[in-house]
C-alpha cells in the first residue's frame, strides 16, 4: 500500500529516513533532569570548563552529586556532593546544605557545614553561616561569615590546626 504517495517520490516507499538520525535532543533532557539545567553538554568525564549550574528561577530540595562544577543562583537544601571540582554560590544563591568539593566559592547566602580539599573563598558580597574544613580559606573585606574553621594539610587526614568560632562582618 502506499497512502502517502507522490508523483515526485515513485521510487522512495520511506520518505522519512533523512530525519531519522537527527535525534539527539530527547535524550539529554532525561539525564539533565535531576540536576537542573547545564550550560554545555553532558559527558561521564567532565573535561576541565564544564559547569552544571542552577539558575536563579529554581529551587531544589534533596541531595545532588555529581562530576563537573555547579554554579548555583537558585535556591538549595539538603546536601551536595561534588568531589574534585567546584561549587560556587551565585549572588543571588541561597543554598541551606552541606556541601563537599574541591573547591567552594561564596557570593551569595549559604547555610550549612562545607568540607573542601583544597580551598574555601568568601567573596565581599557572600555570607556563609556554618563550619569549614580546608586546605585554605580566603574572607574577603565586606564578607559575612560565622561558624568554626579547621585547615588540614592538602594531602593529609583531618586534624584540627585552628578551631575557633569567628564572626566577621567588616
Amino acid at each position: 500500500m502506499s497512502a502517502m504517495w507522490k508523483p515526485t517520490q515513485q521510487g522512495q516507499t520511506t520518505p522519512n529516513q533523512t530525519p531519522e538520525p537527527v535525534r539527539p535532543t530527547p535524550v539529554q533532557p532525561s539525564i539533565e533532569t535531576p540536576r537542573a539545567t547545564t550550560s554545555s553538554s553532558v559527558s561521564s568525564a567532565s573535561p576541565a570548563g564544564e559547569q552544571a549550574s542552577i539558575s536563579k528561577g529554581l529551587s531544589i530540595k534533596g541531595e545532588i552529586t555529581g562530576t563537573e562544577s555547579l554554579f548555583i543562583d537558585g535556591k538549595v537544601e539538603g546536601s551536595i556532593n561534588i568531589p574534585g571540582n567546584r561549587v560556587t554560590v551565585g549572588k543571588n544563591g541561597v543554598v541551606s546544605a552541606s556541601i563537599s568539593a574541591r573547591e567552594i566559592v561564596v557570593l551569595g547566602k549559604l547555610k550549612g557545614n562545607v568540607n573542601a580539599t583544597d580551598r574555601v573563598d568568601i567573596r565581599a558580597e557572600g555570607a556563609l553561616t556554618g563550619d569549614v574544613a580546608a586546605a585554605r580559606i580566603s574572607i574577603e573585606d565586606g564578607a559575612f561569615f560565622k561558624g568554626g574553621i579547621d585547615i588540614r594539610k592538602a594531602d593529609a587526614k583531618p586534624t584540627a590546626v585552628q578551631n575557633e568560632k569567628v564572626a566577621a562582618n567588616a
